[in-house]
């Protein structure tokens, strides 16, 4: 039986995830990358000896990436070295508090105990809980292809789905252990890029509570790229072929097969397509009305997770007392949110978020310098512009170096803005989104997006706009869980090549 071939639309996470499994599978593939590094959000930057991730910078469930390079018989340190960080990371909150989430949670006891005599004991039995959901969320439901209900026809699962939380809030499940609202806050913060407020996100949720206090912030050495360049290599020993600079704009047919894809003026044929470009954009740009999934209208009433506004910038000064990961949540949580996910708009006071990798990396920065990247959650589809952009940088410019007791801003030698408008152009992402869909209750499972096209027998679909959702880890999954489905469909094959020492 001749060995099928496939092409991978997109090389990102999920992409490259999906490329890979295929071609352990036995596939032939090619890789299509629109821009001119693979990594797709997760790009790199540099200017003038300064380094920046340009997207995901917080490395959490390194249990998946362990999974991950293991179904390949390799270890994550046979690419990059990778490091617990303690403390994990610090909130700022008003009057001067401050929470430092550390390995051994010891001074988050004592930060908590003084807010909330008895809330650590609290916390231990609330993890307990996350623990469990963790457990059977990332082992048993986020690996399934989410097709039909059947799959979830589980005794085990449906023992479960009290326990699950699955039609409890986040806020209400928090409320239940604490009172405090910057304890509130400090657990609701993980799920805040799940793209809900906590009112509309399940409680199954507070997995990701377990995440990051029990398997704690990681940083890989040489920044999130280093796991981009990791998969590619991966990539290659399999015998990908990976082709940058090359933006699909169209597909040919024959029947309700896709016989080709048209990039750059040429015309590729493959058995099987997958898309791990921007769902919507595929949906709605490159299909004809007849073959797309779904209607503008279904689009257009999706929740969507945040957006952003990040500025990269280097310094030729050292910032005192900052870690590597701190969080500024000096103003109101809850107007922020509301000007995220209810009534859209730039917020009043915004939250922002600082990350500091030449705090742990002196490669990112020259000598005696920083490389900070400021993000600020906003709501997707706002209108951005050049002088916004500007206002807000000194927006949050002022409060940290007021929080920081520091000048920054005569300091910048290096600076650069990404925000909607950017995320559109480089990436066709719906609406300027930067995280995908937001994990709502009626946006879980087999009511995300289908990862298989309805009426094109070989389109399936992998990414953050599919299962199981937004995130690096999800990503990483969801080209597993594309892969999976395909060699159901299309069978499985052997090897093409022996596997490559890169």
């Amino acid at each position: 039986m001749e060995n099928k071939t496939a092409i991978v639309i997109g090389a990102g996470f999920a992409g490259l995830s999906a490329a890979i499994n295929l071609a352990d599978k036995g596939y032939k593939i090619t890789l299509l990358e629109k821009n001119n590094q693979v990594g797709g959000r997760a790009r790199i930057w540099s200017e003038n000896g300064f380094t920046f991730d340009m997207g995901p910078s917080w490395y959490w469930m390194p249990d998946v990436f362990e999974d991950f390079f293991a179904r390949f018989g390799k270890k994550v340190s046979d690419y990059y070295n990778l490091h617990r960080l303690d403390p994990g990371y610090e909130v700022y909150f008003p009057d001067n508090e401050i929470a430092t989430v550390d390995a051994s949670m010891e001074k988050l006891e004592e930060w908590m105990e003084k807010l909330e005599p008895g809330s650590f004991a609290k916390l231990e039995k609330f993890l307990v809980e996350a623990e469990y959901k963790y457990k059977v969320g990332i082992n048993d439901l986020v690996y399934k292809p989410s097709r039909s209900l059947t799959e979830f026809i589980d005794l085990r699962l449906l023992k479960g789905l009290v326990r699950m939380d699955v039609f409890s809030s986040m806020r209400k499940h928090v409320n239940a252990y604490f009172k405090h609202p910057y304890l509130r806050q400090l657990m609701e913060f993980p799920i805040l890029f799940l793209g809900a407020v906590p009112s509309n996100t399940p409680a199954l949720y507070s997995l990701m509570n377990y995440a990051d206090l029990k398997l704690g912030t990681w940083y890989p050495e040489g920044g999130m790229y280093s796991v981009v360049r990791a998969m590619e290599k991966l990539a290659i020993e399999y015998g990908v072929d990976i082709k940058v600079n090359s933006p699909v704009t169209g597909f040919t047919f024959n029947g309700n097969s896709i016989s080709g894809v048209t990039v750059n003026g040429e015309t590729l044929t493959a058995d099987v397509v997958v898309a791990g470009a921007d769902y919507h954009h595929v949906d709605k740009h490159l299909l004809p009305g007849k073959f797309s999934n779904y209607t503008e209208k279904y689009w257009k009433k999706r929740k969507m997770a945040p957006s952003s506004l990040l500025f990269y910038v280097g310094i030729d000064t050292q910032i005192k007392n900052m870690e590597h990961h701190t969080l500024y949540f000096d103003a109101p949580f809850d107007q922020h949110a509301d000007a995220i996910y209810t009534n859209p708009r730039w917020p009043e006071t915004p939250l922002y978020y600082v990350s500091n990798t030449s705090k742990t990396d002196t490669n990112a920065a020259p000598d005696g310098c920083e490389a900070l990247t400021f993000l600020i959650p906003l709501a997707p589809d706002l209108v951005d512009s050049e002088e916004m952009r500007e206002k807000y940088f000194h927006k949050i410019m002022d409060r940290f170096e007021a929080t920081m007791h520091q000048e920054i801003r005569k300091h910048v030698v290096v600076k650069r803005s990404y925000a909607m408008t950017d995320f559109v152009e480089d990436y066709n992402a719906f609406k300027g989104n930067a995280y995908g869909l937001a994990n709502t209750l009626d946006q879980t499972a087999i009511l995300k997006p289908s990862l298989k096209n309805k009426h094109l027998k070989n389109l399936f679909y992998t990414g953050q706009l599919t299962v199981p959702g937004p995130g690096v880890p999800p990503s990483i999954i969801s080209g597993i869980v594309v892969a999976e489905e395909i060699s159901k469909e299309f069978g499985v094959f052997p090897q093409q090549k022996p596997k490559l020492s890169v």
